[in-house]
């Protein structure tokens, strides 16, 4: 059963914020956990594990002492380790106070007490669970979706409008008019092949069928088939689905993707008439391109005309597992991917050269969220791993009041052989506080006028 499929149709404000919560959720109960169980490890001790804010819904207390609870306000978490005054862990002086004057052991036991390296441990956990998150995530989704076989061998035949199609589910395909089939392993290769491969409406494939070598008919490999859609994109605004292919635009008819493409770049903006075929059935839609700036390979961005779709090829190919090994492998690198270009995106905001829209609050992850769940579990679980690794690189700015805040704190008590002043501590956390509140804000107003 899919259990996401019983939530009402997206679009409602309860789905978007069941699917917000439940992705939130996930991510601050693996930070939090990530803080509280190094901490423990470490020999500090949390007095309170808390799901949410404000008034407590549910709550008990663990043989370590610990009180585990749920709280009304389910966006965020926190820990709250022995002597902080706050979830911000701030010192609770007069509790550290009696502490020092009492117990040299309950002492060790504190946040504020505990050896430098116990507490460096323990804030670093938070994020480091979040991109172990991450990366497990991945590597789970490339192993249930395994890896394209060699040679590329025909597992589905997507349905599509008007093409010759004599391919049939299992041919192996050797060659396309004429050229020589790479292996998909091969990635620099296989790109080559496309790159060389002239865009026609039928295309001859060399097969083996049933050990017999064979050469029959069949479309172009990247017809103007959707494949995902993006969210809060122009796309999805007007409603366009997975397994829609798109046959003409403004009147002309496309039976490539790079035809889409280029038509949708080149029209700086204005709007666009499309053709599409459902199920059988042609529709007809009105949208508008809008800027998008895409993170490239090679780093840096480029700014396009999108209309918010992803394509696929005209056939399924068929897949085998892929080991543990290699999953963890690929799921490192996807999370690897999204932490650079984080960090790239954020460069060329502060530096003006793309827009600070790419910014989004609560409200647009809220959307994102909603639109992820609509597309089916695997989107939706894809989209908390890369909201995992985001929050994770977020927690890891230099700035007072956040995990990475903590460490530089940390990495100066280290070379100066004391920590900073209580003074100090406070006023900086002050300033860090009025800093992320500032960002919540300008984030806000982007998901409201952007």
């Amino acid at each position: 059963m899919d259990i996401l499929g019983m939530i009402p149709q997206f679009g409602g404000l309860l789905y978007t914020i069941i699917a917000f919560v439940l992705a939130l959720s996930v991510i601050v109960a693996v930070h939090e956990y990530g803080h509280y169980i190094v901490g423990r490890w470490s020999g500090i001790h949390a007095e309170v594990f808390s799901l949410g804010f404000g008034p407590v819904l549910w709550s008990r207390v663990d043989r370590h002492g610990t009180r585990w609870q749920v709280a009304l306000l389910p966006f965020g978490g926190y820990v709250k380790f022995l002597g902080d005054a706050d979830a911000a862990s701030g010192k609770d002086e007069a509790a550290m106070q009696t502490l020092a004057e009492g117990n040299p052991k309950a002492l060790r036991a504190s946040m504020h007490g505990a050896p430098l390296w116990a507490r460096t441990a323990t804030v670093a956990a938070g994020p480091v669970f979040n991109f172990i998150l991450s990366i497990i995530v991945f590597g789970a989704i490339f192993m249930f979706r395994g890896v394209a076989s060699d040679p590329l061998t025909v597992a589905a035949i997507e349905p599509l409008p008007n093409v010759v199609e004599e391919l049939q589910v299992g041919d192996q395909i050797t060659a396309i008019n004429g050229a020589i089939v790479p292996e998909f392993t091969n990635a620099d290769a296989w790109d080559d092949f496309i790159d060389d491969l002239q865009p026609e409406p039928v295309l001859d494939y060399a097969v083996i069928r049933d050990g017999r070598d064979m050469v029959v008919q069949g479309p172009w490999l990247f017809p103007p088939l959707i494949t995902a859609v993006a969210p809060r994109s122009a796309a999805m605004d007007i409603d366009l689905k997975p397994g829609d292919v798109i046959t003409a635009i403004d009147g002309t008819p496309v039976f490539a993707f790079s035809e889409l493409k280029e038509a949708v770049e080149g029209s700086d903006g204005k709007g666009l008439l499309l053709d599409v075929w459902r199920d059988g059935e042609t529709l007809e839609f009105a949208l508008v391109p809008r800027r998008t700036d895409e993170p490239q390979p090679e780093g840096g961005f480029v700014t396009h005309w999108r209309i918010g779709i992803v394509g696929g090829m005209a056939l399924e190919p068929a897949t085998e597992r892929a080991g543990p090994v290699q999953a963890l492998a690929e799921g490192t690198e996807q999370t690897w991917r999204i932490i650079r270009g984080s960090v790239s995106g954020l460069w060329h905001m502060i530096t003006g050269a793309i827009s600070t829209c790419n910014i989004s609050g609560p409200i647009g992850i809220a959307e994102t969220s909603g639109a992820m769940a609509s597309q089916g579990a695997q989107s939706f679980i894809w989209f908390i791993a890369v909201l995992s690794a985001a929050v994770g690189l977020m927690n890891l700015f230099p700035i007072p009041a956040l995990d990475g805040g903590h460490l530089v704190f940390y990495a100066y008590e280290a070379v100066a052989g004391k920590p900073p002043s209580d003074m100090a501590l406070r006023v900086l956390m002050t300033v860090g506080i009025s800093l992320i509140l500032g960002l919540m804000v300008f984030a806000l107003t982007n998901d409201l006028f952007c």
